[in-house]
């Protein structure tokens, strides 16, 4: 691969093959330090947690509805199924 020399900066160089031996993946940074580097506070540990979690199959058009509506998507169907078990009184 041929490199541009008008895309290597001094403060910024391309990385070379060891750089990416000791490269890890942002994941396994503690969760802390993902916080600091992304600089989105996270909401920590739950203290009491009040949901499952659970395997469920769906329509692909469902899901896909709803995970098209962005990030909150399963909140948005967890509210969608309470607003329904109102409406028809299971229980």
């Amino acid at each position: 691969m041929k490199r541009n020399p008008e895309l290597i900066e001094d403060d910024n160089p391309e990385w070379t093959e060891a750089d990416f031996k000791r490269a890890v993946p942002f994941s396994a940074l503690p969760e802390s330090l993902q916080a600091t580097l992304s600089g989105l506070k996270g909401r920590g540990k739950q203290q009491a947690p009040t949901k499952l979690s659970t395997t469920v199959r769906l329509d692909r058009d469902v899901l896909e509805a709803f995970r098209a509506t962005g990030r909150g998507w399963q909140t948005r169907m967890n509210e969608a199924l309470k607003e329904w078990l109102k409406e028809h009184a299971v229980g």
